[in-house]
């Protein structure tokens, strides 16, 4: 039996602990109790606060730990759940956690950080030189602190030498189911998600994502092209014209451009098509043919690929998750 630590912080949602406590406790359980089957548990459930004392939601739910973590000497799962949102304190209130992270990890443990959680196996120093992720909308933020980690907003869970991250909140469903596949094989992981009615992780958060199409820049030429490609996305715009329109040479514009915005022309144009297609998806019912030409794509199997490739997910898929009532399924 595999011990699993779940570690609980001050001001974080209480889901993002409450779920791994439960998924992981009903591994080897709960199917074989509604199966009338012999019960095979095959984790060992622990929940600790850096100082042992009980931890509140900003929902106003109080939680008390089984001990603090300090009396947790060896473990083979560490689950680090969400904290508030300013990780310049929460990093500072709970620094205790960070040599207990390092020692766990020493030791041979799976590390695994959720949403904000990520953050303290950055500040641990378990996230250097390697790929990890956290919420789309965080991620920005936690590369400019910890810049020697390969941040992939676009990834719901990473695995680097045993130190994982997961996207957002519900992302806590994902990655223990993933733990569980991983350390205890397939059948198991999918018994555990049919007994609790949940879906087998996911590995992309691109879809939910709404991630801006530049970071904020003062170069007022870009500035130019992008509004123009945002206004003409329907058309396939040749790198040329839009760096005529700018009065910039073809070379200096690209250069500019992709400084400013962090992408080539045709790829920013590529997202704005994204982006476009996202929307109407999930605004109506418009035939998939109809969203892929109205973006500029007339080869709907071509528009497909690349929409998948950007969101982890079909149109087809993306409208069942976010589209109108209506026209699910």
């Amino acid at each position: 039996m595999l011990d699993v630590t779940v570690v609980l912080l001050d001001g974080g949602l209480s889901s993002t602990a409450v779920m791994p406590v439960d998924i992981f406790h009903s591994a080897g359980v709960l199917w074989n109790d509604l199966h009338a089957r012999t019960t095979e548990p095959a984790f060992r459930v622990t929940t600790a606060s850096p100082d042992g004392g009980a931890v509140r939601s900003p929902s106003g739910l109080q939680i008390t730990p089984h001990s603090g973590v300090d009396a947790i000497a060896r473990t083979d799962i560490v689950i680090v759940s969400t904290s508030g949102l300013d990780v310049d304190v929460a990093v500072v209130e709970d620094s205790v956690l960070l040599p207990w992270l390092r020692r766990q990890h020493e030791q041979g443990a799976y590390v695994a950080g959720v949403c904000m959680g990520a953050a303290y196996l950055a500040e641990a120093g378990l996230l250097d030189g390697r790929t990890a992720t956290t919420h789309w909308a965080l991620c920005d933020k936690f590369a400019a602190r910890y810049t020697a980690v390969n941040w992939r907003p676009d990834l719901l869970i990473t695995e680097d030498s045993r130190a994982l991250c997961s996207g957002g909140v519900y992302a806590a469903i994902d990655i223990s189911l993933y733990l569980i596949e991983k350390l205890c094989g397939h059948a198991v992981a999918v018994e555990t998600s049919k007994a609790l009615l949940l879906p087998m992780p996911r590995t992309q958060q691109s879809g939910y994502a709404m991630l801006p199409l530049s970071p904020p820049h003062t170069d007022d030429k870009v500035r130019e092209a992008e509004a123009f490609l945002q206004a003409n996305y329907r058309r396939d715009v040749p790198t040329d014209a839009l760096a005529s329109r700018t009065g910039l040479g073809a070379r200096t514009f690209v250069r500019r451009f992709q400084a400013a915005t962090g992408r080539a022309p045709a790829a920013y144009l590529q997202a704005v098509r994204i982006e476009t297609a996202k929307a109407m998806l999930e605004r109506d019912a418009d035939p998939i043919q109809v969203v892929s030409s109205a973006v500029g794509y007339d080869d709907v199997a071509f528009f497909r690929s690349l929409f998948k490739r950007s969101t982890g997910m079909t149109p087809a898929e993306y409208r069942a998750h976010f589209g109108p009532m209506s026209v699910r399924g």
